[in-house]
């Protein structure tokens, strides 16, 4: 009798609980029964390889739906730099992004106010498909200069100007870029393969 009465205490707090987690009233998740992302490195190494072999810059590795925005997910490999190229100061208007330093190191400019502002074709390859309309510049005024290294991490804000002034050797870093407006695709694990598997299109 004591086990069936054990049984039944705990199929109703059972089912308070389940009531208690989809309450109405209380916060939701903004991403609903989302799965979770996992990039194994060895895959992120490939984009590094292909980067070297093939003379990519920036290579989108996923976009991932997060319910009231997107994330993407790159991987970007710059060679060497004794000066910066012209116009080469970038600014994106909707994502902000993040680097996270790998190896190598460079000198990297930041600052909101650019200079001879050009506008991005909107059918650049990384306008549709990496970080969404935005502008080339000539310079950044009063721009704060950083030199980077393995470990280190940079916060680049939508609208906020950066350059590379140097690369010694080169610099490899992951890119996490954040689109609150969702204006780039998304890209899956199975479009991700895909696109290592053969040459890419540039």
């Amino acid at each position: 009798m004591k086990y069936l009465i054990g049984i039944a205490l705990l199929f109703i707090s059972s089912l308070i609980f389940a009531q208690a987690k989809v309450n109405p009233t209380d916060p939701q998740p903004t991403c609903y029964m989302c799965p979770g992302t996992f990039i194994p490195v060895d895959e992120l190494n490939a984009y590094t390889k292909k980067a070297i072999q093939e003379g990519h810059i920036d290579q989108q590795v996923r976009d991932i739906d997060i319910g009231k925005a997107r994330v993407g997910i790159g991987m970007v490999y710059r060679g060497k730099l004794d000066a910066p190229n012209p116009d080469s100061v970038a600014e994106h208007d909707q994502i902000s992004e993040v680097y996270h330093i790998i190896s190598g190191s460079g000198t990297l400019v930041l600052g909101p106010d650019i200079t001879n502002r050009q506008r991005r074709p909107a059918t650049q390859r990384t306008v549709v498909e990496f970080n969404g309309p935005g502008n080339n510049s000539s310079e950044i005024q009063n721009g704060i200069s950083r030199k980077l290294q393995p470990g280190d991490v940079v916060v680049i804000p939508a609208g906020t100007g950066h350059w590379f002034t140097e690369i010694p050797d080169h610099i490899n870093y992951l890119m996490i870029r954040f689109d609150p407006d969702k204006v780039t695709p998304l890209k899956s694990e199975a479009q991700s393969l895909n696109y290592l598997s053969k040459p890419a299109s540039r």
